[in-house]
């Protein structure tokens, strides 16, 4: 963990020199353990120097590369970097959060190139779905990322995806509602006078990912410390995390704590009737379009759940970009993956839509040093963290029996007089062979 934090500093406030891609060797290959295949070279589309390659690329990405107009404009600069290739571009809207889920219902009519969260990738991994890195594209990755967030691109030593922004999320508030001495606690959150109409703290569990910060933060797990051994179980149902779901039922059922689902964040920031939420760089421009200087950013709080003050953990991972195992045009899209990953493009993607660099010498742009958000990130990343788990029984279970624990609590189905069973059909379901 002192690694994973050290390192995750040294992101955003050490230079290093970039190792430069474009025209050289990009390897790609199947999924696995496999000696990645090597598919590039000064003629990455395989044929005698000076012929020109037509390839199709399909591309994954988000809405915000689209409607920024970054994707078009980082496409037409690889294409006239690339005049090897005649490129015909298919450009599809996919989060990166549904990117296994579209990958895996067909892989062969799937991407070429493609944007997703790194907690997907062992599933992608282990269905042959995503190609392994070498070569140069593996020398750029490890000597321009910081070794904690190349990390979060690596299964089993193999390198699968090129890190290209923090995963993280953090508090943002609302200055007219709560200053700087409110903020260090939920217990002052939630404590603070406010009128009627006004809910102090906004509770989402995105679908666990939210939700664990609570019981991570308490000291407990999900298959030991670093996520990756089975044997060690769950440990939410003993007396601790019977405290922190007991804490939960409180908060979720505080009037002055508002719940997903049943108002927007963005409603209630336009008439300053929210104190806090959590939410990460992706959403920096709406809000801070909405509340303009009203908009604070902090580290998330500490909570009190059993007479111990804890400091929440978030948990950390990456965005990172792909290549489809099964690409019909391998070199190009390697090629073309490890250019949308290099520093150029990734201090383009922060200009265009505020997403901190991974890139070590992009994160250390005077843009970036003087951003207030990457400071939170970093601060986060450094106090209130934890290492995403990354392992596939992990990925297939945990959403959605984490998912419920919240969704039970707001409609009654868990109360404090049944915590403990509830608690041990979670820990059942997770660990159940």
């Amino acid at each position: 963990m002192k690694k994973l934090l050290v390192a995750l500093l040294v992101t955003a406030m050490t230079v290093t020199s970039l190792a430069g891609c474009g025209n050289n060797d990009s390897t790609g290959g199947n999924s696995g353990n496999s000696t990645p295949a090597n598919t590039g070279g000064e003629n990455a589309g395989g044929t005698p120097s000076g012929e020109v390659t037509d390839v199709t690329l399909k591309v994954w990405c988000p809405q915000n590369q689209v409607d920024t107009g970054i994707m078009e404009q980082q496409q037409a600069a690889f294409a006239a970097e690339h005049p090897e290739y005649n490129i015909t571009w298919v450009t599809e809207i996919v989060g990166e959060d549904k990117c296994a889920e579209n990958l895996l219902r067909d892989v062969g009519a799937a991407a070429d190139v493609f944007m997703f969260a790194n907690d997907q990738l062992p599933q992608m991994v282990e269905a042959g779905a995503i190609a392994r890195l070498g070569g140069s594209t593996e020398e750029m990755v490890k000597e321009t990322i910081a070794e904690s967030v190349v990390a979060t691109a690596v299964v089993d030593d193999a390198l699968y995806g090129i890190p290209y922004t923090h995963n993280t999320f953090f508090m943002y508030y609302d200055k007219t509602i709560l200053d700087e001495s409110d903020i260090t606690s939920l217990e002052k959150i939630m404590a603070k006078e406010t009128a009627d109409n006004v809910y102090n703290f906004y509770f989402e569990s995105a679908g666990g990912w939210k939700l664990g910060c609570y019981y991570y933060g308490a000291g407990l797990s999900i298959f030991g410390p670093e996520g990756s051994d089975l044997s060690a179980g769950v440990d939410w149902n003993n007396a601790t995390g019977v405290a922190v779901t007991n804490y939960l039922i409180d908060l979720i059922n505080n009037p002055k704590c508002a719940y997903d689902g049943e108002i927007s964040v963005s409603e209630l920031a336009e008439d300053h009737r929210i104190g806090a939420w959590f939410t990460g760089s992706w959403e920096y421009d709406l809000y801070k379009g909405i509340l303009g200087d009203d908009l604070g950013l902090a580290v998330i709080p500490t909570f009190n759940p059993d007479g111990t003050d804890y400091q929440l953990l978030g948990f950390y991972g990456s965005k990172c970009i792909g290549v489809n195992a099964h690409s019909q045009n391998m070199a190009a899209a390697v090629a073309f993956a490890a250019f949308l990953g290099n520093e150029e493009n990734q201090l383009l993607r922060y200009e265009l839509s505020a997403q901190i660099p991974a890139n070590i010498a992009a994160g250390n742009s005077d843009a970036v040093k003087a951003d207030p958000m990457a400071t939170v990130i970093v601060n986060e990343a450094n106090m209130a963290s934890v290492a995403q788990p990354a392992n596939s029984v992990f990925s297939a279970r945990y959403w959605t029996y984490a998912n419920a624990i919240p969704t039970e609590i707001r409609s009654g189905d868990i109360t404090k007089d049944n915590v403990q069973a509830k608690l041990d059909d979670f820990v059942n379901a997770m660990t159940a062979e």
